[in-house]
């Protein structure tokens, strides 16, 4: 399920986005600020996110470069009509501007296009001499494939995804095995014990003392 942001100091828009985003089938989360957006992209990992230009504390056009930074793809959605503000959205590198007032359906449909051209663009994901197959499932190690259970994949998928990022026990919980779970952190131990072995992965996925695990990868 895709997960989308949606960046709104207006209650009633936020509402009316986050109702049409989950009957569409998509998680959507909230942020009525940047600031609390910001909060929430250092926890979660989005695939979308819908953003007004004019917010309280950190507006659009600041909020941007920080959402560029963890990959997620950006539609501006403003009160602001003017060509500036449009073509200032769109030199940053967002994907879509509408101007206020909108259609909620064509939203929508906008989302699902940058959505699906991005999955297909980025099917494989490399890091640390391992390449993972989305579409496939599958992974291979300098050629050799490599035969991992189906949560063992999810959880790789997860760091390789977010490399230097340090995640909790907790958060590769919720993220990989769902909210629905309830087993014990131990089940993440004992899955990167497998990655680490199966990967040679035992210095590159690293445990971070008292709060969780990351997958460090040399930044080019």
């Amino acid at each position: 399920m895709y997960r989308i942001l949606v960046v709104e100091d207006d209650p009633s828009i936020r509402e009316l986005l986050e109702m049409n985003f989950s009957v569409a089938g998509y998680h959507c989360s909230l942020a009525e600020d940047g600031k609390q957006a910001l909060e929430q992209v250092a926890r979660e990992s989005y695939d979308l996110a819908v953003l007004d230009i004019m917010l309280p504390k950190m507006d659009g056009f600041e909020l941007f470069p920080y959402l560029e930074k963890a990959g997620i793809p950006v539609i501006y959605v403003s009160a602001k009509s003017g060509e500036t503000d449009r073509v200032k959205g769109l030199r940053l590198g967002a994907e879509d501007y509408m101007v206020k007032p909108f259609s909620v359906l064509e939203l929508l449909v906008r989302a699902e296009k940058i959505l699906d051209r991005r999955k297909a663009k980025g099917d494989i994901v490399e890091a640390g001499g391992v390449t993972i197959s989305q579409e496939e499932r599958s992974v291979s190690v300098n050629g050799r494939r490599v035969e991992l259970k189906p949560m063992e994949f999810s959880l790789l998928l997860m760091l390789a995804k977010h490399p230097n990022i340090v995640f909790s026990r907790e958060q590769l919980l919720r993220e990989v095995w769902g909210d629905g779970y309830f087993g014990e952190t131990r089940t993440v131990d004992n899955h990167i014990a497998a990655l680490r072995k199966k990967l040679d992965w035992s210095e590159r996925i690293v445990t971070v003392h008292r709060v969780g695990y990351k997958l460090e990868v040399e930044q080019i």
